[in-house]
């Protein structure tokens, strides 16, 4: 898009980018941790900003409500894993709520073996990993609703190769989490590529929604 258009018509996701460039970057040096977590939670919450701001449809704001879930628990996640697991549990299902309103009419037969294994495969695969086998349960639950997220987004009427890409984006930054308490720990991927490959997933399922709903139902625009 043309960066004139990006700056004035769209500049909650400029801003959220900014934001999240800026966290990537800040968590490697002495910025204070009261800060750095509102910086991190900022690049979501731009994104739910943005949703609430160009739509006005029950599915708009639904999105709006998951990412703000999502935005406290990227926040809660530099203090408390279990407290940020919950809101992030939380995101899941609003999410689920969006793509189930939105399923797609006919799925072929690859594509459907794609949406059960990945509802299938993400709980269990979540449970293989920790090494600390009494949290293991905790993890696999919440790769049940990791994985009903990110099948529903593929099975959803949206564009597969932005919001069902986004939400294995997301699948796969949570999985890189639970490898760096288990077989990757102390390996520098998820230390490195957490972060951008959770983000870049977020900003695709915020974009490619709500671009989608402003074509389906251009009445309901808030902003032109």
């Amino acid at each position: 898009m043309p960066r004139r258009a990006l700056i004035d018509k769209r500049p909650f996701l400029l801003l959220s980018f900014a934001a999240a460039l800026a966290f990537y970057y800040l968590r490697f040096t002495p910025f204070p941790e009261l800060y750095l977590m509102l910086v991190k939670g900022a690049g979501v919450a731009l994104l739910a900003i943005y949703a609430f701001a160009r739509h006005s449809s029950p599915d708009a704001r639904l999105l709006g409500w998951a990412l703000g879930a999502a935005a406290l628990g990227d926040m809660a996640m530099q203090w408390n894993h279990q407290i940020g697991g919950l809101l992030f549990f939380l995101f899941h299902v609003l999410a689920m709520g969006v793509f189930l309103r939105n399923r797609r009419e006919s799925i072929t037969g690859t594509q459907s073996w794609v949406v059960g294994m990945t509802l299938i495969l993400t709980p269990v695969i979540a449970w293989l990993l920790p090494a600390d086998r009494d949290a293991a349960w905790q993890v696999g639950l919440y790769g049940f609703a990791l994985g009903g997220m990110a099948s529903s987004a593929w099975a959803s009427s949206f564009p597969r190769y932005r919001v069902g890409a986004g939400a294995m984006l997301f699948l796969a930054s949570d999985l890189l989490i639970f490898a760096g308490w288990g077989p990757l720990e102390g390996h520098f991927l998820p230390e490195y590529m957490v972060w951008p490959v959770y983000y870049l997933g977020m900003f695709l399922i915020t974009t490619g929604v709500i671009q989608t709903l402003r074509k389906r139902d251009p009445e309901l625009r808030v902003v032109n």
